[in-house]
């Protein structure tokens, strides 16, 4: 297993960062529309929806971001060891 350098570890905890900022915001967008649903008109209900969905994206874009990485560095580390065993 090898660590990560410095650029990487830096990259790795602004994705980490941004999911976790972007997951606050979508649960607390949940929230409201769950709530909405029995205290607000349809109009009203439909913004909330969309206001979800909006940052339902984000967040998953941001999940996809730190997956690519995941899966860029696995497979660096991958060919690396590959490289160390068959010199």
């Amino acid at each position: 297993m090898r660590l990560l350098s410095r650029r990487a570890l830096e990259e790795l905890g602004a994705l980490q960062d941004a999911m976790q900022e972007l997951a606050v915001h979508r649960n607390t967008a949940l929230r409201m529309l769950m709530a909405s649903r029995n205290a607000t008109t349809p109009i009203a209900q439909r913004e909330f929806w969309l206001e979800f969905s909006w940052i339902d994206q984000e967040y998953r874009v941001a999940v996809g971001r730190l997956a690519q990485f995941c899966l860029r560095y696995r497979s660096a580390a991958r060919r690396l060891e590959a490289a160390n065993r068959n010199p």
